[in-house]
């Protein structure tokens, strides 16, 4: 790993405004993993028209938690929309995980397998979850690049815009994180 590589592991993407990838346009995107092979995050702020309720119920599985079945589901990027993926707090220090947990460094963890839905359906599992339909992927330097067109702004993320800020907020309460007012940003990139 060369010493110049940024790793924004454990930060927010900030899709600036006029982002022409339309996916992505007014995004907040929580960045899992960032090294030399590319980048992986989950998109925060798009809820889908299905609930954690409708999903279970397609899994074959049970939710009793009446509130937590009434929030949504999340649109968490283009790549493999078909599958589930559960961010959430990290379980403990002692390193239980479910099968398929990704713990970042510093930051969340999330969960491909399907036991920690089981764990969520039986009333245990972690109290603060975010669950999205699909992930945001970018190969080797793809990132980067897109960094240097000034697509995307980045802040050290805060869990509590992820599992506590209504969601129609959280792309504001981001860029706060920065001191940055969204109707301060220019959709004009350029030198004074």
């Amino acid at each position: 790993m060369s010493k110049d590589r940024i790793d924004l592991t454990n930060q927010f993407l900030i899709a600036m405004p006029g982002m022409v990838d339309e996916t992505f346009a007014g995004s907040v995107v929580y960045l899992c993993e960032h090294n030399e092979k590319g980048a992986l995050g989950l998109v925060i702020n798009k809820p889908i028209s299905l609930t954690l309720g409708n999903l279970f119920e397609k899994v074959e599985l049970e939710l009793p938690d009446e509130s937590m079945a009434a929030r949504p589901v999340f649109y968490g990027g283009p790549v493999q929309t078909e599958r589930g993926f559960v961010l959430h707090e990290p379980l403990d220090a002692q390193g239980n995980h479910y099968n398929a947990t990704l713990a970042v460094p510093g930051g969340l963890e999330m969960t491909t397998s399907r036991d920690v839905l089981e764990a969520l359906s039986n009333g245990a599992g972690p109290k603060r979850v975010l669950i999205t339909l699909g992930y945001s992927g970018w190969a080797a330097g793809q990132l980067e690049e897109e960094l240097g067109r000034n697509g995307w702004i980045t802040v050290d993320a805060a869990p509590e815009i992820i599992f506590e800020t209504p969601i129609e907020e959280r792309y504001e309460k981001a860029l706060a994180l920065l001191g940055i007012d969204p109707r301060m940003l220019s959709q004009q990139t350029g030198h004074a």
